[in-house]
């Protein structure tokens, strides 16, 4: 069955095609088309192979080995063994197992040692809600960031030793690899170094669904204990995602029940979505080099774009600092909700880091936490391209983001 929005192979330049309308989508940070080949293997397992892959038939048996084998290519492409892949419902899902197991098992440690003191998780002020609010949750440490959006180390270096000299312990540390918003760039590697010196049995944990696209995974996963993926942010199905979890088993499951995944997230695998998600991964990440040059290019042509055509209009984060699909720009004397509206009813989709609360706008807590003026964060446009822009996309974006501002403006 086809979807009502053509796949990637369908659509002119690039773009959505819905009721006859080309869309042009600027938005692939909040969620990517799937890639044709991954439609095509997952198939089988919506409308063929469809047995409970926990079964003893020969159905089942086949519905084990296509997660068996997801398991290993998705294991190759992050470079950790497959036995430490865990297959989960999403990304947020992911995050919540990684911050809450691991404040769990801290907490079920120092009883079984007969300690005292609390486990404590610590973040930065710009991770994704699937991290903030659960550290927040917990009572965990909020630590303050650069210009750029990225954790300041000695900011973190000394919530862990006020956390120490408190009589708690550091359950865990966790910084995302690539901001969702703005699209900066976090070393995790530097981070990662800090932690293991001042805090040898914290667990590192990195949000990476933003970095697949963009990011080698490897070097990061060798440094770092637990790493979330969502599978609809590299081309992937939604409703898939996966925890890497180094090692042994470190942290308290978040769903218990049946068993599944070594006993670490139990319920009934989305088996196609799993294959889905594997195929997706291994095809972004051969194709990764090729994408950034090229995404690149085009991220740059539209920033450039809108510079030269917008006045009083800021690049938030300097292009070295981030990802090639991000072009977040903030744009004084407008408001994002505003310039949503018109956006979308010229049929460009994207998206803002500014949100409506009580009939006022305020500014992200990435852009508050980054100290945006106010004045450019009210206008916030974050705009993201990924494996299916094309310069039609940037030429639709630079005739309509111009014209909309202006007759704001007005």
């Amino acid at each position: 069955m086809r979807s009502a929005v053509a796949s990637a192979a369908d659509r002119p330049g690039g773009s959505a095609v819905e009721s006859g309308v080309t869309v042009t989508y600027l938005d692939h940070a909040a969620s990517t088309p799937m890639r044709p080949e991954a439609i095509d293997v997952m198939r089988p397992y919506l409308d063929g192979v469809y047995a409970n892959p926990s079964g003893s038939h020969r159905f089942a048996r086949r519905a084990r080995q296509a997660i068996d084998e997801s398991r290993d290519r998705v294991a190759d492409v992050l470079g950790c063994r497959p036995n430490e892949v865990v297959f989960t419902g999403c990304g947020t899902e992911s995050d919540n197992m990684a911050i809450t197991g691991a404040v769990e098992a801290g907490a079920r440690l120092t009883r079984s040692a007969g300690g005292s003191g609390r486990p404590v998780a610590i973040c930065s002020a710009v991770e994704h809600p699937a991290v903030l609010d659960v550290v927040v949750h917990h009572g965990g440490v909020v630590v303050g960031v650069d210009r750029a959006g990225r954790p300041l180390l000695d900011a973190v270096a000394d919530a862990i030793e006020r956390t120490q000299a408190a009589g708690d312990h550091v359950a865990v540390v966790s910084a995302m690899a690539v901001n969702n918003e703005v699209g900066s760039v976090t070393d995790v590697i530097e981070l990662a170094r800090l932690v293991r010196r001042l805090a040898p049995d914290a667990l590192i944990h990195t949000d990476a669904v933003q970095a697949a696209c963009w990011l080698d995974l490897r070097p990061i996963v060798e440094v770092v204990d637990l790493l979330a993926l969502s599978a609809h942010k590299f081309g992937g199905p939604k409703g898939a995602g996966v925890l890497v979890e180094r090692g042994r088993p470190v942290v308290e499951p978040l769903i218990r029940g049946g068993g599944q995944e070594r006993g670490r997230r139990s319920g009934t695998h989305n088996v196609g979505g799993i294959v889905a998600t594997a195929e997706a991964l291994a095809l972004t990440d051969d194709e990764r080099d090729a994408d950034r040059v090229r995404i690149a290019d085009l991220r740059d042509a539209l920033v450039d774009g809108l510079v030269d055509s917008v006045s009083d209009v800021i690049e938030t984060v300097d292009r070295p600092d981030k990802v090639a699909g991000s072009a977040h720009v903030c744009i004084a004397g407008v408001e994002s909700e505003a310039l949503l509206y018109l956006l979308d009813e010229a049929d460009v989709c994207a998206s803002a880091a500014s949100a409506c609360a009580s009939g006022a706008m305020e500014r992200s807590h990435v852009l508050a936490a980054m100290d945006v003026d106010p004045r450019y964060a009210v206008g916030a446009l974050r705009l993201t391209l990924g494996h299916a822009s094309t310069p039609s996309d940037v030429d639709r974006a630079l005739d309509v983001v111009p014209a909309a501002v202006a007759r704001l403006r007005r």
